[in-house]
């Protein structure tokens, strides 16, 4: 036990009589205690609570105005949940009916009038030890919770770590930067925001779509990196890579995986009902499939790739504009291009890419 703290506590003492304070506190201080505070006013009870945050507080039980069941009233007003904060009740009324009151209060313990040397330091000294353990276990359960704050964060991090790498894995077969996957899902994200939807929903939109084409690890290098167009037969290969997709991400118990799976598995869907793989139409098909949709493939557009060179932003949105409606959802193009026409640049420098 740390007996220093304890000597050190500090005290509030409230007794109408200074009578009854001036001996309580040549007894405290031929004990060692040195954090002595006292009051014959209880109506100042609030302001010295609040000034000096006691340790302990000795309360006589009858005042005039202010008696001191309604200062233990207000005592467990002002006290937290989960703090404890003795109280010594001073009183010469031993009767039952007052020390079961007292105690329905908040009161922790009695001293009888006229005190007893030896029974006050023994009583206080007792209260003060539970005060001290109850901090000290207050301070580990917060050290607990700011080490386990910390390793969540680091838990997050992780996860956008892995979700981050996950979606680089397919990106690298065929784009040599890896960075397809971040720029649509940074699109995506401000797609969404600017659809109203919730920022913690956007975010999750943001999060997900980088795994949008992890299915192409499925898909063959003689197809994905194959220059020039597809054979029919090479092109109905080639968009497995949505139910691929869907299949490695399916069953995952995590929000953001679920959301991944399903923008895997309708990125290409066509609101007209032409795309793959399920031939959805309209609002069949997914919202965020059809937010991802338009990033997809205005990003593709924009960044050279083994089979195309890169288009003009303004050639990318010319297309955008003609596909309204057909390929994409109608309000996710009015919104995609109010984004840019406040100023909002998709297009990253691509010298690396270009060489």
């Amino acid at each position: 036990m740390d007996d220093q703290w304890i000597k050190s506590a500090k005290f509030l003492i409230v007794d109408d009589q200074e009578f009854n304070i001036s001996l309580l506190e040549r007894i405290l201080r031929r004990a060692g205690f040195t954090g002595l505070h006292s009051t014959t006013d209880p109506a100042r009870l609030a302001v010295l609570y609040n000034e000096i945050q006691p340790d302990i507080i000795l309360l006589d039980l009858h005042m005039p105005e202010m008696d001191g069941f309604a200062a233990l009233q207000l005592l467990r007003e002002w006290k937290q949940a989960d703090d404890y904060l003795p109280v010594l009740v001073l009183t010469a009324d031993v009767t039952q009916e007052a020390k079961q009151k007292a105690l329905h209060e908040g009161a922790s313990d009695f001293l009888t009038k006229p005190f007893d040397r030896t029974e006050v330091v023994l009583r206080i000294h007792n209260l003060l030890n539970t005060r001290f353990l109850h901090l000290q276990l207050q301070k580990q359960n917060q050290l607990l919770e700011e080490r386990i704050l910390e390793r969540t964060k680091e838990l997050e991090h992780a996860k956008f770590e892995i979700l981050e790498l996950l979606g680089r894995t397919a990106e690298y077969r065929d784009d040599e930067t890896g960075q397809h996957t971040q720029r649509v899902g940074k699109m995506a994200g401000k797609i969404a925001l600017a659809l109203g939807l919730p920022e913690h929903e956007a975010e999750l939109i943001q999060l997900a779509t980088p795994l949008h084409d992890i299915g192409k690890i499925g898909i063959p290098d003689g197809i994905l990196l194959k220059p020039g167009r597809f054979t029919p037969e090479e092109f109905e290969q080639m968009k497995l890579h949505t139910s691929i997709g869907a299949d490695i991400l399916a069953g995952s118990q995590f929000p953001v995986l679920q959301l991944a799976g399903t923008i895997a598995g309708s990125h290409h869907e066509k609101w007209n009902g032409t795309g793959y793989p399920n031939g959805l139409k309209r609002e069949e098909i997914p919202l965020p499939g059809r937010i991802v949709a338009i990033a997809d493939f205005f990003d593709a557009l924009t960044h050279e790739r083994p089979y195309k060179k890169a288009w003009t932003q303004e050639e990318a949105l010319t297309e955008i504009r003609k596909q309204r409606g057909e390929h994409f959802d109608p309000l996710v193009v009015d919104v995609f291009l109010s984004i840019i026409e406040k100023g909002e640049h998709f297009i990253e420098k691509r010298e690396k890419e270009m060489v």
